[in-house]
């Protein structure tokens, strides 16, 4: 079986800006990864690529077995769920949770002439549910609480029943019951038997759920270390990831770090 995306010597220029520089990245069907690096490491960037929204400059991408350049992207985008910011801004703040949710089943963000099946607004109900803000359906996004705005955007992520699922910075906002409440439903998602290939995006070690398999490390464009998350997230690869001495630590599958003294 070809990989679910395999991004190889992919370079993105920005003007004088290198945005990443010759990365070669591949995951496999049943692999959940976790990008890790600071700010400006071309972790977005990188999850753009892989949505299908941005080409590379130079280099290849192949994502679900198609090739970026030659496939329409329109097709292709239905069978990635992505959540992002740049997903987020783009949805109404006046739509309901469930027309946020149910849109994606067209590919839009706004509600207007189109037919939805009854089966797809009870889908999008029970995704609702399942993460949590069922009770939200009827009320205008723009209402909800960062915490419940993510979560709707993780259920409109997984409307479409993608083969790749992108979550980039979803704990981003949130407070620490937020964050825990969110890493406990994306645990149990990766987790399960259907679950598809999941990349998430963070600065902080805390926001891994348990069940992610491998991590990839990013700064300044290129990639640091990549590979399982037992062997490559280490102290030594982080503080020369965020370019700081750190002591990693782990419990019961959660990891934290802190500076050495």
């Amino acid at each position: 079986m070809s990989p679910v995306l395999n991004l190889s010597s992919v370079t993105v220029r920005r003007g004088r800006k290198l945005l990443l520089d010759d990365v070669d990245f591949r995951i496999e069907d049943g692999e959940r990864w976790v990008i890790l690096g600071p700010n400006g490491a071309g972790k977005t960037t990188l999850l753009q690529i892989a949505a299908a929204r941005m080409f590379p400059t130079a280099g290849s991408a192949e994502i679900l077995g198609e090739t970026l350049g030659g496939v329409d992207v329109f097709e292709l985008r239905p069978r990635i769920g992505l959540c992002s910011n740049s997903v987020a801004h783009t949805l109404p703040g006046r739509e309901t949770s469930l027309n946020v949710v149910v849109t994606a089943a067209y590919g839009v963000t706004g509600r207007w002439r189109e037919e939805y099946e009854r089966q797809d607004e009870r889908r999008a109900f029970q995704l609702l549910n399942d993460w949590g803000v069922g009770t939200v359906f009827d009320r205008p996004f723009a209402t909800l609480s960062e915490g419940e705005r993510k979560r709707v955007q993780i259920a409109r992520a997984l409307m479409t029943d993608p083969e790749l699922l992108l979550l980039d910075e979803p704990g981003a906002g949130l407070d620490l019951a937020g964050r825990e409440a969110l890493v406990a439903r994306t645990a149990a998602l990766v987790q399960g038997a259907f679950a598809p290939a999941t990349v998430l995006v963070t600065h902080h070690l805390e926001e891994i759920p348990p069940g992610f398999t491998h991590v990839l490390l990013l700064r300044d464009g290129q990639v640091v270390s990549a590979g399982p998350l037992a062997e490559t997230l280490t102290s030594e690869n982080l503080s020369t990831t965020f370019d700081m001495p750190l002591e990693l630590t782990e419990r019961e599958g959660r990891y934290s770090a802190f500076m050495k003294s």
